[in-house]
């Protein structure tokens, strides 16, 4: 969508195949492999591509389990992609998206962030705190040239999901979404049944729980 509309789009992801191929149909996007997760990783790219002005977060990983019988280094591995890497790339781009005239950071959360599921716990948590900070840099950057968007997905149909649960969304159904959302400047953005959740995690928290917990 945002190639679309003429921007030009800076590609970041681990596997430079799946980064060359989504390229492909846009001509004019640039790809870089790298490894959010390493240290100094975000700060360069930073640097290295200053002029960004639309910053998306939206990496992420979930392993299902048990908490007690996860990897200690599975539990660091999916909380810094999910959560530690979008708060280090923000904090790296934000010096350079407040020079901007225009600019806006997206966050990409998840419905698990209001309601957790049992077999989820780490991305559960991740993402609630993804959520979390997204609300609170908005008002710390009210006034500012920069606006913050949470992007509030349900169960979507992607490699991550395969094989977990059913009543999946497309990915293009999600962009659609928020695209009019982004269009409209509407900075919280819920799609399908995230919008559902949110009023039963409002008003009716224990209907939330068990349709969520077991998911």
């Amino acid at each position: 969508r945002f190639h679309h509309a003429g921007n030009q789009l800076i590609l970041v992801g681990r596997d430079a195949q799946t980064l060359q191929a989504a390229a492909q149909s846009m001509p004019g996007t640039v790809v870089k492999v790298a490894d959010l997760t390493t240290p100094g990783v975000c700060t360069a790219l930073a640097q290295e591509f200053a002029d960004v002005n639309i910053l998306v977060n939206n990496a992420g990983i979930q392993r299902n389990g048990r908490f007690a019988e996860l990897p200690a280094a599975a539990i660091r591995e999916e909380l810094a992609l999910n959560l530690i890497t979008p708060l280090e790339l923000t904090y790296a781009y934000l010096p350079h998206l407040t020079r901007q005239a225009s600019a806006a950071i997206v966050n990409i959360t998840s419905v698990l962030a209001l309601m957790p599921k049992e077999s989820a716990s780490v991305y559960c948590a991740s993402k609630a705190g993804l959520r979390s900070h997204t609300q609170s840099l908005r008002w710390q950057l009210e006034g500012s040239a920069v606006r913050v968007f949470e992007l509030m997905p349900p169960l979507v149909d992607t490699a991550m999901t395969a094989g977990r649960g059913s009543g999946k969304i497309s990915p293009d159904a999600v962009a659609d979404a928020f695209w009019r959302g982004f269009l409209a400047d509407r900075q919280d953005i819920a799609v399908g049944k995230a919008k559902a959740a949110r009023v039963l995690a409002r008003f009716v928290p224990f209907l939330a729980e068990r349709i969520l917990r077991r998911g």
